[in-house]
């Protein structure tokens, strides 16, 4: 069994199509569940998520970590995912997950992207970040945990006190300590299409440059803004983009 969070802020636009491709698996809808943490959105997105989510409530915690950690702990199963709202889920994305979690000493598992929009651009974008998390799963010099992409076993991660508050990075350090509670899996076919939209209507370059220095900071910075932007959008009407969604089976 597996809990699902994903956090989300304003994202109308493109939360159904994130959601329906989590309700689209290859495994019964009965064998996972989907929270929502909402960062108290201005706009319809919570309305949306209660057409497919299992619950959908508003966040406690600061930023996107402690979004996730207050999703962590609603969670019902032993197994719990992240992944963002703009994003959109490979369809045997559960069935990836649980065949990468076999591994009984598994503590966590992530995989690589691919690109929502297939642009120039865009592929460029995804053959660096798949560059530098492969590259990391194969040296083992660093676990590059993307938070749309990573997956916990519940009990140890809790052990180890979640992710830590930061406005950016805490993604990547919470791998540095789950690699020391046991296996780190990287499955090549756990694969998430992300949404580059950050990269592409504020610059790469700068928007690295910001990531960068929020680390250097000790992850937290007043200077520089990485999270709760507002981006603009040319997603379709969302009831254009996706079909009605199924009938919500409660787990």
């Amino acid at each position: 069994m597996i809990s699902v969070i994903i956090p989300a802020y304003n994202e109308e636009a493109n939360i159904r199509r994130c959601l329906s491709a989590l309700c689209s698996q290859t495994v019964p809808r009965s064998s996972y569940e989907l929270i929502v943490v909402d960062g108290n959105s201005r706009d319809r997105t919570r309305e949306i998520a209660a057409e497919y989510a299992d619950l959908v409530f508003i966040q406690e915690s600061e930023k996107v970590s402690g979004a996730r950690n207050d999703g962590f702990r609603r969670a019902k199963y032993d197994i719990v995912a992240t992944t963002d709202a703009d994003c959109i889920v490979a369809h045997d994305w559960i069935e990836q997950i649980l065949f990468s979690f076999q591994e009984p000493r598994a503590v966590l598992a992530f995989g690589p992207v691919t690109s929502i929009e297939d642009t120039p651009k865009n592929r460029q974008y995804v053959l660096l970040f798949n560059f530098l998390i492969r590259f990391g799963a194969a040296t083992r010099m660093y676990y590059y945990t993307l938070g749309c992409n990573t997956i916990f076993r519940y009990d140890t991660l809790n052990r180890i006190g979640m992710y830590r508050i930061m406005d950016a990075g805490d993604d990547l350090e919470v791998a540095t300590r789950m690699r020391k509670e046991g296996k780190v899996v990287f499955n090549p076919d756990l694969k998430v299409g992300f949404d580059f939209r950050r990269y592409n209507q504020y610059g790469f370059w700068k928007t690295i440059y910001e990531w960068y220095r929020i680390i250097l900071d000790g992850g937290i910075s007043k200077k520089y803004t990485y999270t709760r932007r507002e981006y603009k959008t040319s997603a379709p009407d969302e009831e254009t983009v996706m079909n009605k969604p199924p009938e919500k089976e409660r787990v």
